[in-house]
């Protein structure tokens, strides 16, 4: 059978003929070939390399992982106490949440997405500050700057370019600050993304995007948002390196952004991370994972869990025995128990802080909307108290 198709005409001078591209127009990138990630997601744990990870390194970070699945299911369980409006719980993602945060130095930035609370609590914030925007107090229950956090961003990917400005202001001033941004897959087809990818780039900032790539943005699997090879592919269209890991090998993971870090830190610019993880509660509560997915899936991953990755290496190296297991356990309860005891105590709210943070200096439109609520809430006092009957 022919072809019916009409031959394509070729314009004179076309690629094939006889005229090359301008130089002017070519890319200007290196050699993509060095940029590409393995073919393969990065082990250590329940490989040759284990034998090489620090046993001290292993057992903070797992003390860190425990700590951080308790920490999760009780975020969740004040969700259906009604002391937190929601909760996207990290249960699955442990990994990735705990080395984001134990990599960094003291001067180096946090940049997370809304489901890095752990991240944050890990980097040392108290969990009730961290909490408090979930709960609808404040804005951020934290000071970003003080503890070099940037406030947990709902809206997807919006904290990419953010940090890719920081990173570059830091890299102008001089100043020893690398700035480490995570995102979820979702994110990944966000507008923002392709902006601080690109940015990072050019600019060389000194910043690292982890992509915690945990299968489904909400309900659409990752194979209904992008048909690249992997997302980690997508650095070697922006001029950065790429790499691959299991998100769920806590000490892979800590291995592959300490590794960019310190190549952003030389000056070697940003690098993008694939995390492959798996996000094993729903959503958030408010989320049905039963409609979009199947048990058999989650129980697949339950058996690659983060903290039984590391404590199988831990207690076969003999570094870990019953007696530690039951009190990183016991620390974590105790975690989790002054964090019920605080959350359950109603907080004190001021409606005028609506407008307080929002400008250095209050506008005309903002002064005005203070003093017709401040008006309101006395006129409201004074009938509460009987004034004025």
């Amino acid at each position: 059978m022919q072809n019916s198709r009409t031959p394509v005409q070729e314009p004179p001078g076309a690629p094939g003929r006889s005229a090359e591209t301008p130089p002017s127009v070519r890319a200007l990138g290196a050699d993509p070939a060095p940029l590409l990630p393995d073919a393969e997601p990065f082990r250590v744990l329940g490989t040759d390399a284990a034998a090489g990870a620090d046993s001290a390194l292993l057992l903070r970070l797992y003390g860190e992982l425990v700590s951080g699945r308790r920490f999760n299911a009780q975020a969740t369980a004040l969700t259906k106490q009604g002391r937190l409006a929601v909760y996207p719980s990290s249960t699955g993602q442990e990994a990735c949440e705990v080395a984001a945060a134990l990599v960094l130095r003291e001067q180096d930035w946090l940049f997370p997405s809304y489901r890095d609370s752990l991240a944050a609590v890990a980097r040392g914030l108290d969990p009730v500050e961290v909490l408090t925007l979930l709960r609808g107090d404040w804005h951020t229950g934290y000071d970003p700057h003080l503890h070099r956090v940037a406030p947990l961003s709902t809206p997807l990917a919006t904290q990419l370019p953010h940090a890719v400005g920081l990173a570059h202001a830091a890299r102008l001033k001089g100043d020893d600050v690398v700035a480490l941004a995570l995102v979820g897959d979702g994110g990944t087809s966000e507008g923002d993304f392709h902006e601080a990818l690109n940015f990072a780039a050019v600019w060389q900032a000194p910043v690292v995007f982890l992509v915690q790539n945990n299968g489904f943005a909400i309900s659409v699997p990752l194979a209904k948002q992008s048909a690249a090879p992997s997302l980690a592919h997508k650095a070697v269209g922006y001029g950065m390196p790429g790499r691959l890991v299991d998100g769920n090998d806590a000490v892979a993971v800590h291995t592959v952004l300490a590794e960019a870090i310190e190549r952003a830190r030389s000056g070697g610019g940003p690098t993008l991370v694939e995390a492959l993880t798996y996000r094993i509660d729903a959503h958030t509560n408010a989320d049905d994972a039963t409609r979009y997915r199947d048990a058999a899936e989650v129980e697949a991953w339950r058996a690659h869990d983060p903290i039984r990755l590391i404590e199988d290496e831990l207690t076969g190296r003999g570094a870990l025995d019953e007696d530690g297991i039951r009190e990183a356990a016991r620390t974590a309860d105790e975690m989790a128990a002054r964090l019920r005891e605080r959350m359950n105590a109603d907080p004190v709210l001021d409606p005028m802080d609506l407008f307080a943070h929002v400008y250095a200096e209050q506008t005309s439109q903002l002064r005005e909307q203070a003093a017709a609520l401040r008006a309101e809430l006395e006129a409201a006092d004074g009938q509460d108290t009987g004034e004025g009957r």
